[in-house]
């Protein structure tokens, strides 16, 4: 054991999720095909649910001239 492991301060208990957390991440997710979804967490609790979706042009309509 190295003197730094020690030192860590445990994590808090997590309580379990509940089915409305669930159900709004899974909302998040929901169509997506490019992105990404981030769950915010602060004092070991979901603060915050951010969702960020990519549209990507497909690479015939992106170039000039057709």
């Amino acid at each position: 054991m190295r003197a730094t492991d020690s030192a860590r301060t445990p994590a808090p208990a997590i309580d379990p999720p509940m089915p409305d957390l669930v159900q709004t991440i899974c909302h998040a997710l929901q169509g997506i095909r490019f992105g990404s979804v981030e769950i915010i967490i602060h004092d070991a609790r979901v603060v915050q649910i951010e969702r960020k979706e990519k549209i990507r042009l497909e690479t015939a309509t992106c170039r000039k001239g057709g």
